[in-house]
């Protein structure tokens, strides 16, 4: 923790005190701060940033986590904390948008909430493919395998993709996990057209 840079180590923090406020307090926590679709009785619009800091159980918020520190410690030490704070929150917002869109095209049920900081954690996942794209990712699953960064992004953006259209994987946001990628292709993009990638500038 005393190496990890600062935007990280408390986004981390914030998220394992949501953690375990929600398993004290019980389901109010999901009932208030999760994100429900559009038209439902219990959507309020903080949801869109509230629901990126809770999860659904030890796991979910292990590998989100996990990813969130594995990606996001070497983004920050490039981007700075503004910078990267600032990536972090469209990715999630973004996520979340597109979800809804699709949720809504979907005539979901109004009871189904999401929760979870995947969709920002697939952003990181797809700057660090556009900023160390021959760096070398150790895959586990499916099959355990070394691939360079941008075809790791590119497998995952492809699996979401998939599972995404033909509805697999049941419970799972998948169009959240394509939102945040999305919505981080552009800024990244942006920034790289800017000649800002590299840098902590912003503009």
């Amino acid at each position: 923790m005393r190496n990890m840079p600062p935007v990280v180590k408390h986004l981390i923090i914030i998220n394992v005190i949501l953690f375990v406020a929600t398993y004290l307090i019980g389901d109010v926590m999901y009932e208030k701060l999760a994100l429900f679709p559009w038209g439902s009785p219990f959507f309020q619009k903080y949801q869109l940033l509230t629901h990126m800091f809770m999860h659904g159980g030890f796991w979910h918020i292990f590998f989100n986590m996990y990813t969130l520190y594995f990606f996001g410690c070497n983004l920050e030490r490039i981007w700075g904390g503004k910078k990267f704070l600032l990536y972090y929150m469209v990715t999630g917002l973004g996520a979340a948008l597109l979800h809804l869109f699709v949720m809504y095209l979907q005539n979901a049920p109004y009871n189904v909430p999401t929760v979870g900081a995947s969709g920002a954690v697939y952003g990181l996942l797809l700057a660090f493919g556009m900023l160390f794209p021959n760096s070398r990712i150790t895959m586990v699953f499916p099959i355990p395998m070394v691939l360079k960064a941008k075809w790791f992004v590119c497998i995952f953006g492809a699996i979401e993709l998939i599972t995404g259209i033909f509805d697999l994987g049941g419970g799972i946001a998948h169009f959240a996990h394509l939102g945040g990628m999305l919505f981080g292709l552009v800024l990244t993009l942006y920034w790289k057209k800017r000649n800002r990638l590299y840098t902590d500038d912003t503009l």
